[in-house]
């Protein structure tokens, strides 16, 4: 018997007894009804203070403000290392994950000062005030290791002061440690539901008010001297930057200084996730055998008056932790924070960071309070006339201001106050609650985005890390109800003869380790499944609904995409040349270089010893020896092959046999973390929030978004006919789609440009008019959606064929997963046998494909432009995809979803 067949056996009573128990600890908020998952229910009485404002946020929209998009990390990171430069007053960040060794500019070897823990060092040195909040990971679950981000920042200067929250347990009241040591181990035998008090079952499921286990704090924000903010999906850690062209392989035979990720920057999840941060010489992923995995990601930089409602929101979280717990601690560094009068012009806040509100403030809410009557609002039936506000305006071509202003923001106002009549609308918008911020619950981003869909008049384009939504009740236990929004609006277009379109753009594997086939994938497969129930299979999605609702054809409304790229790892005959003339091999050569750099934990890195300063034998013999030696390839990455303007791969050289060649093409998933939604080309919803329960419902993970509005119009086109589009969100989309159609030259990271500097210094370049720009323009014509899904089909077909790669629209059982994918790239053995390795490593070339050689290969990958493939909606839907495996659903549901 195997051990997860033991585990199984171990969990079935456990999980069946327990279901019973769960559902009654989820009843208290079970029984709230929220309009974001209750359709056409009045809201739960939980938002008194912010019922006047648009989407019940805790903050209005407020005009006046500059926006400043950055596609991927590359520029992101450059322009957040030039505000830590030039900082005076205040840092003040918000992550889910810090990695200190981060580099914000590459490559390291040219940019040691902008390494992060060293800009913080020199900001705190000048007598900035340095203030982090920052995930408290569950350690058993994830090794985020937010332990050392705190002592190793703290370390630096007593300026800067970082927390960690949530924590996870109870003062030593629940036996955490047993139910987590259980999961880990997948043996819970000598846990009996008996012996486990109610506590103990809140804590576990993740819904007690004090105690949060799987929920986290998932916002991404930084803000200087409480002028600029950065915010958006990028946490400043390993694995995050990344550039348009989105290089995968990172060797570099003749110089080691060109190395771009190093350590464990350089990290693919889909073969070893980050198992333990720390142990730095544990990073098995060999770059000169396996692919990264790229990272696809949007944040922006914002200036004006919405910052203000960031600085309060940070203040308010800041606070409620230092209150929770670190107030009792003696340590100078810790205090709370406050607003200055100047930081809050327009009153709408209490130096403490708190609402001025009409009604009692800061008291528990008690249902049965009539004066809690009024509080309730409308969801999808009734949102209409709220969602719009300003959007509605300018919709319709008037751009002059925002119409919805909430009626208490003269309370508080300094005399000289004016309110701005200039730039863009920005409103932030949150998920929040008691655990995560100290409040009543708060889903001001699902009511964004329910409400923006609703009124979007020809398309919304959707790019997200997750998209797991429910149309309706019958898909327990999802409960957000954009899928419904969603299904809403394409009917309506159908039953009024209207064009509309959605297009969504998600990951096709959710970024964790492990062949989909073995028992450990269930998390992972769960993910999917719960997803391919929201997209298109289980009777209730989102395009089942639609063609029950009458609609012929939902494909002719909505689509969905993944991204993929494919590159090659340089190691030809200049690799071995310069191997064979320093008797240094590669690795050990560019792993002194990357403790010279300081890429490790603590300093130690691999343990080289390695210093600046000192003679580094390794490192000098091969750096010497590779200045020697000519490498004929003259590409250390093929990735910009597929951008516009670089020459085919067809035509680029190599430097060793065919057979060398064929071997060092790989392919994987371009990993898409963004969180976004783009309506019209007129509005903007950008953040943190995933498309998931987890970002949506409030009382999960907490998040951020924003809402931008630009009345700064361009002439444009929309379905063949004259349209005013938004400067900021058509940009914005054209920029996103002409990436992943190849159509967005090499970005080169030493090269930066406007795009690469803060608000405050450039606004964003972008080239209209350009001939790559017309072919993006109208996304609703037919030119485009041929461009756009012929591109996607021509690169799921080559993709297909060279790498066998997974999801596929061929594989629809586990007999078809072996014959497409198993055989080659999983090795096999019963337990006790010796393990046989597969044939392939995992995504190389499958070479049986191409009888030609690696001449008939590349003519195939000159075939790819940009990343875009179909989404394989028709994958293992043959079989019972998520619960083949361990049975952890009763347990695991809430967090999968």
């Amino acid at each position: 018997m195997s051990f997860f067949h033991d585990a199984k056996a171990a969990l079935h009573s456990f999980t069946a007894d327990i279901k019973q128990e769960l559902n009654i600890i989820e009843g208290a908020i079970e029984n709230e009804i929220h309009s974001h998952t209750h359709l056409n229910k009045a809201c739960h009485n939980l938002h008194m203070h912010t019922r006047d404002n648009r989407f019940h946020s805790f903050a209005p929209a407020r005009r006046g403000n500059d926006a400043k998009w950055f596609v991927d990390g590359c520029g992101y990171f450059w322009a957040v290392s030039v505000a830590l430069e030039e900082a005076q007053e205040s840092i003040w960040i918000l992550d889910w994950w810090l990695s200190p060794e981060l580099y914000l500019r590459r490559p390291p070897s040219q940019n040691e000062q902008y390494r992060l823990d060293r800009m913080l060092q020199a900001a705190a040195e000048r007598g900035v005030k340095v203030n982090i909040i920052v995930y408290k990971e569950v350690s058993a679950i994830l090794t985020l290791c937010s332990e050392h981000t705190k002592k190793a920042l703290e370390a630096l200067h007593p300026n800067i002061a970082v927390f960690r929250h949530p924590d996870h347990s109870l003062s030593g009241q629940v036996v955490e440690s047993e139910i987590l040591s259980g999961i880990k181990n997948f043996s819970l035998k000598s846990l009996k539901l008996a012996n486990v008090g109610d506590d103990a079952l809140h804590a576990l499921y993740g819904v007690n008010n004090d105690i949060i286990l799987y929920w986290a704090h998932h916002e991404k924000l930084c803000l200087i001297d409480g002028k600029i903010a950065f915010m958006g999906g990028l946490d400043m850690c390993f694995g995050r930057w990344d550039t348009n062209s989105h290089p995968s392989v990172d060797v570099h035979p003749t110089d080691v200084n060109l190395t771009v990720f190093p350590g464990q920057d350089y990290n693919n999840a889909r073969i070893y996730d980050f198992e333990d941060v720390t142990k730095y010489m544990d990073n098995k992923l060999d770059r000169t055998k396996n692919a990264r995995m790229g990272w696809s990601d949007l944040s922006m930089c914002l200036q004006g008056p919405v910052v203000e409602d960031l600085r309060a929101h940070f203040v308010q979280r800041w606070n409620f932790i230092y209150n929770e717990k670190y107030d009792v601690q003696n340590d100078q560094r810790y205090h709370a924070l406050t607003l200055a009068c100047t930081d809050i012009p327009d009153g709408y806040y209490h130096p403490d960071g708190k609402n001025v509100r009409l009604a009692p403030v800061e008291r528990d809410l008690d249902p049965e309070d009539p004066e809690l009557a009024s509080s309730e609002h409308r969801g999808l039936g009734g949102m209409g006339s709220r969602a719009g506000g300003y959007y509605d305006r300018l919709r319709d071509g008037v751009h002059d201001g925002i119409g919805h202003i909430s009626r208490h923001r003269n309370l508080g106002r300094d005399a000289g106050f004016h309110e701005p009549t200039s730039g863009m609308g920005i409103q932030l918008v949150r998920s929040c609650t008691r655990w995560s911020h100290g409040v009543s619950t708060e889903h001001s981003i699902a009511n964004a985005y329910i409400g923006v869909i609703r009124n979007s008049r020809h398309f919304i384009y959707i790019e997200n890390q997750f998209f797991i939504t429910a149309t309706s009740d019958a898909q327990h236990p999802v409960r957000n109800k954009i899928g419904a929004a969603i299904v809403e609006r394409c009917v309506r277009a159908y039953q009024n003869g209207e064009k509309y379109k959605v297009i969504v753009c998600m990951p096709s594997v959710p970024a964790f380790a492990g062949d989909l086939h073995a028992d450990d994938s269930l998390g992972t497969r769960a993910i999917m499944e719960y997803q391919y129930f929201s997209i298109y299979r289980g009777g209730h999605s989102i395009m089942e609904a639609i063609e029950q609702a009458g609609v012929p054809d939902a494909k002719q409304y909505i689509r969905f995409y993944n991204l993929r790229s494919y590159d090659r790892i340089n190691v030809g005959q200049a690799i071995k040349k310069v191997e064979e003339e320093s008797g240094v091999q590669y690795k050990d050569a560019r792993m002194e270089h990357d403790d010279l750099v300081g890429a490790g934990y603590d300093g130690q890195g691999y343990g080289t010893g390695a210093a600046p300063g000192q003679a580094n034998p390794e490192y000098d013999a091969y750096q010497q020896a590779g200045s020697q030696v000519l490498d004929e390839s003259k590409y250390d990455s093929v990735a910009p092959c597929y951008t516009d303007g670089v020459p085919s791969i067809k035509d680029i050289p190599w430097s060793g046999t065919e057979e060398e060649e064929m071997e060092a093409f790989v392919s994987e998933e371009l990993y898409i973390h963004t969180k976004l939604l783009i309506a019209d080309d007129r509005i903007v919803i950008c953040g943190s929030a995933n498309l998931n329960d987890r970002s949506q419902l409030g009382y999960h993970d907490s998040e951020i978004a924003v809402v931008i509005e630009d009345p700064s119009t361009i002439d444009s086109i929309m379905d063949g006919q004259p349209f005013q589009a938004s400067r900021y969100a058509a940009s914005l989309r054209r920029q996103i789609f002409r990436k992943h159609l190849g159509l967005l030259p090499h970005q080169d990271y030493t090269k930066p440009d406007a795009n690469f500097m803060p608000i405050n210094k450039d606004p964003n370049i972008y080239d209209w008019g350009s001939a790559a720009d017309f072919l993006v323009r109208d996304p609703m014509s037919r030119e485009f959606g041929n461009l756009w899904n012929v591109t996607a089909q021509a690169n799921t077909e080559v993709f297909a064929k060279a790498f066998h790669c997974v999801p596929a629209n061929n594989v629809r059982n586990w007999k078809d997963y072996e014959d497409f994918f198993s055989k080659y790239f999983v090795g096999n053995g019963k337990e006790g046998e010796e393990k046989v390795e597969p044939k392939y490593a995992y995504g190389h070339v499958v070479k049986e494909e191409f009888p030609g050689g690696v001449v008939e290969l590349k003519e195939w990958l000159g075939r790819v432009r940009g990343n875009l493939v179909e989404m394989p909606l028709r994958f293992m839907d043959g079989v019972d995809f998520a619960k083949s495996g361990l049975k952890l659903n009763a347990l695991t549901d809430e967090v999968y979803t």
